[in-house]
């Protein structure tokens, strides 16, 4: 008997201990990541279309993508060492169009989020030789030629190209100047909300160079201090345009490269206009070239003649809000024809037009959005593309013939489903999450046969299953405006409808952004769980702007960013503060960015609900950020002054009253710390108190070695303090 309640009070210990060791810390997340899915990083398909290549311990190795056997070794960098200056390390690498020749990358070095600079080289596979493209100098977005003859590149911003077979190097721009003239790359309102950084694209016979010219002579500067333990700290001085100031002069010219010679294309009158995208017909004379005003509710695609750089509009759309750039424009091999998205009909959809523009057919998905285009199937005359699901929260995957008919769904298991296609369609790999189930990664063939698993995250999920962990649910609710918003809710383990628990919230917001997804949250997920394992309940809701439920949706707070957003956050708050469980003296909201910016509107405008509230890198005036994404929502703050006014956190700072955590890093060249240092002059002149982390030297993302840790140990220590802690509402501010 004795010996039965030893072994039965051994085991109680044993599961007490075990339960003790699954414990989620802040350490476990952010410094060990033992709870980090495992992901499949993006394929570099080859031509055949069965096979991808991975850069694997400095060796370029190749897969069969249906067995994910090794093939065979493409190139191990350790065997180039010394060779024309290469220090045996590949970064990263680039094949021909014919598979021939590698571009390799040594030594990258980022500039901003998409720009980099690095030292290049030129590998030959047949004869096994390597060549600088220019030594001893680190170069931008090298890029060979169709044919392989020709390497181009940004050296000091200006353009060159390489001929691989003369070892010629001939410079195609001359006036080319820091912090003023850029050929053939972006300037940094471009890379950022265009989403492109390397600004020159070869003709489909490699025989012209397009690229963009950017004059940043008129745009303000910026500058950015850096702390480095220097007994002067460093400065950084880039051009930036805010909101109303001057943007770039920018403008299209094609070099010819048997007659050396450049065209300038007549784009017509380009005050206060911009040039979005470029991008090749089939017809290597037709270049094709996005035309766009400044308030970018107004774009033309124009088809530009290489010789004489003359244009003719191929296709225009108006909206009276604006419209969204994406890389959704393809020309099919026939010559005759292109695929494009628009949302025409009220929500985002697929076209088929003629190159006289006109609109042969139509991909009709009802109202229901077109999230992402994948591509054109040419040999099956199929277009292949991610669907909004049922609910806004999920995803599917689906085809349908050029002419618009055989819709058929692929992938639509409930939750969220992506894909990446092979080179030719042939296969595709299938990523699948819910938002209680990490990513699962599946091969399947053109037709939905499943060939086979690549990660499952098996280890992972049966953890999770042994942690018992409590599963995120869905909501929805409707607001006095009769406006119907989703959300989810996680409640701790041991839930008691009886008892009221302390409310976090968390939120994004922006325009077309969504966080209400039936899908992997990934780092968050496992935060959020661990604040309720210390007794919060966690929420988040995607208010009017966001997206996946059409245009009218996600375009209403045009001219007005941050009111209606705020207002459904608040009644999201009161909403969820009228349920029994929740305490109402303890509700706290969190975001990041624009988040940041509406996590604290949301405290000051709806102090008589939130009690605190984190903000990190928030804008907090639309007029200190940038001409594109800002005057794309707001117009100007001279045509839309009481826009920005009535919506700038600084201006409401007198209404503080609950607690405020303001969160910045100092090396942010996206939204500056300007706005925290002016959200804090705002504060002090309202004699408000709050709390205040800023992060040297850090960016917008604010990481880098254990900064992610220290970040969540004060905001979830900030959350414990004036949430958890706390029984009762308090008045702390004067």
């Amino acid at each position: 008997m004795k010996s039965i309640i030893l072994k039965t009070i051994c085991f109680l210990l044993a599961i007490g201990t075990m339960h003790a060791q699954e414990s989620i810390t802040l350490e476990g997340i952010w410094k060990d990541y033992e709870y980090l899915s495992k992901s499949v990083p993006g394929f570099r398909f080859m031509n055949d279309g069965k096979h991808y290549t991975r850069l694997e311990d400095n060796v370029i190795k190749k897969y069969d993508l249906t067995t994910g056997n090794y093939v065979e070794d493409i190139l191990d960098g350790a065997t180039l060492k010394d060779m024309s200056g290469f220090d045996g390390k590949i970064s990263s690498y680039k094949f021909n169009g014919d598979e021939t020749q590698l571009i390799l990358a040594s030594e990258v070095e980022s500039i901003y989020r998409r720009s980099s600079k690095a030292y290049y080289y030129a590998y030959d596979r047949k004869s096994m030789k390597i060549k600088a493209v220019r030594s001893g100098d680190k170069v931008m977005y090298a890029t060979l030629s169709p044919d392989g003859s020709l390497l181009a590149y940004v050296f000091e911003n200006n353009l060159y190209y390489l001929n691989l077979a003369n070892g010629m190097t001939k410079q195609v721009t001359m006036d080319g100047a820091f912090n003023a003239i850029i050929n053939g790359a972006t300037d940094w309102v471009y890379e950022e909300e265009f989403a492109f950084a390397k600004a020159f694209y070869w003709s489909p016979d490699s025989k012209k160079l397009a690229y963009l010219r950017f004059d940043e002579t008129e745009v303000k500067e910026f500058t950015m201090t850096n702390y480095k333990n220097g007994v002067y700290p460093e400065y950084v001085t880039f051009k930036y345009p805010k909101v109303g100031e001057a943007n770039a002069k920018v403008s299209v010219h094609i070099y010819n490269v048997l007659n050396k010679r450049a065209q300038d294309v007549d784009m017509g009158n380009m005050d206060d206009m911009y040039i979005p995208r470029v991008k090749w017909t089939k017809d290597p004379n037709k270049l094709c070239v996005f035309k766009m005003n400044r308030h970018q509710n107004h774009l033309e695609l124009f088809l530009a003649d290489a010789a004489s750089g003359s244009t003719e509009l191929l296709l225009e759309e108006k909206n009276k809000y604006y419209i969204d750039i994406t890389d959704d424009l393809e020309f099919l091999d026939d010559g005759n024809h292109f695929v494009w998205t628009d949302e025409t009909s009220g929500y985002k959809q697929v076209y088929v037009y003629s190159m006289k523009g006109e609109k042969v057919a139509q991909i009709d998905t009802g109202d229901k959005e077109i999230m992402n285009l994948y591509g054109v199937d040419k040999k099956r005359k199929k277009i292949f593309y991610q669907l909004v699901g049922d609910s806004p929260m999920e995803r599917k995957i689906c085809s349908a013939n050029l002419d618009g008919t055989g819709i058929t769904v692929l992938q639509d298991k409930d939750g969220f489903n992506s894909a990446q296609f092979s080179s030719n369609f042939d296969y595709y790999v299938l990523n699948y999450s819910n938002i209680n189930e990490p990513p699962s990664y599946v091969v399947y063939e053109n037709g939905g046969k499943k060939v086979r698993e690549i990660e499952t995250n098996q280890e992972l999920k049966n953890r999770m299953a042994d942690m018992e962990l409590p599963k995120a649910e869905f909501f929805e609710f409707k607001t006095s405006e009769n406006v119907d918003l989703n959300g989810y809710l996680m409640k701790p383990k041991d839930f008691d409808p009886n008892k009221e628990y302390p409310l976090f919230m968390y939120l994004y917001g922006g325009p077309g952004s969504q966080q209400v997804t039936d899908s992997w949250k990934g780092q968050n997920y496992w935060w959020f769980q661990m604040l309720l394992q210390e007794g919060f309940v966690v929420a988040c809701v995607d208010n009017r702007g966001t997206g996946g439920r059409g245009e009218e949706f996600k375009k209403m707070t045009y001219q007005n960013l941050g009111h209606y957003e705020t207002i459904d956050q608040i009644e999201a708050a009161k909403y969820l503060a009228s349920q029994t469980y929740i305490d109402k003296d303890r509700i706290g909201i969190f975001g990041w960015s624009y988040g940041g910016y509406m996590s604290t509107l949301c405290l000051l405008k709806g102090n008589d609900i939130f009690d605190a509230a984190i903000a990190v890198a928030p804008v907090t005036s639309w007029k200190w950020y940038d001409t594109i994404y800002t005057e794309r929502y707001m117009r100007t703050h001279a045509e839309n002054e009481s826009g920005y006014e009535d919506n700038s956190p600084v201006n409401y700072a007198d209404q503080l009253e609950g607690d405020y955590l303001l969160v910045h890093g100092m090396g942010d060249d996206n939204v500056h710390f300007q706005n925290t240092a002016e959200m804090a002059n705002a504060l002090i002149a309202a004699n408000k108190q709050f709390d205040t982390y800023f992060y040297p030297n850090r960016n917008h993302g604010i990481y880098g070695g254990v900064t992610r840790l220290h970040l969540y140990q004060k905001m979830t220590n900030f959350l414990r303090d004036n949430l958890y802690n706390k029984k009762e509402k308090k008045v702390v501010q004067p």
